[in-house]
């Protein structure tokens, strides 16, 4: 009898660990994810540069973006953005997003050496539309254990908005 109970009950939880594996979420796989837009042949100075022209002329601040492609947490919150259309429009609407490349390949030490040190990737500098720095920012304050909360993130963003104009919803 118990052989039989097994029996039953093996074919239907191998369904079940196989639905689970098949809907989780990339573990570390790089592979499954869209690049984040970290290039590594930019000079961030001269994107600074012209995102201050650009914020100043549209009322909107300044978003720096650090990380790389090598960062699995920098290519997952590039996805959500890029995925929930609030989000993108909200970025859109009142800032300039400028990704500051760290990888082995190129650091950017001397773009970098003019903000606060980096506990970790991605990390965030929020930046007035002159290029002043207003914010040092880790999004790990946008997660709910390992996944970024959308919502939270939007919070953040409708705060740092510039009030009026360009940056006004």
């Amino acid at each position: 009898m118990k052989r039989t109970t097994i029996l039953r009950v093996l074919p239907a939880l191998l369904l079940t660990l196989a639905a689970t594996a098949a809907t989780a979420k990339p573990a570390g796989d790089l592979s499954k994810l869209p690049p984040a837009g970290y290039d590594e042949t930019r000079d961030p100075a001269a994107d600074l540069k012209a995102a201050v022209v650009q914020a100043q002329q549209e009322n909107k601040r300044i978003l720096l973006e650090v990380g790389g492609e090598w960062c699995i947490y920098c290519r997952v919150l590039n996805k959500l953005i890029h995925d929930d259309e609030r989000l993108t429009q909200r970025l859109h609407d009142g800032f300039v997003v400028i990704k500051v490349n760290f990888s082995e390949k190129e650091e950017n030490e001397d773009f970098l050496s003019h903000y606060p040190k980096i506990p970790s990737y991605p990390h965030l500098f929020l930046l007035e539309s002159d290029g002043a720095l207003l914010l040092s920012k880790n999004p790990d304050d946008f997660m709910d254990g390992d996944e970024y909360v959308p919502e939270l993130i939007l919070a953040f963003l409708e705060t740092w908005a510039p009030k009026g104009g360009a940056g006004k919803r």
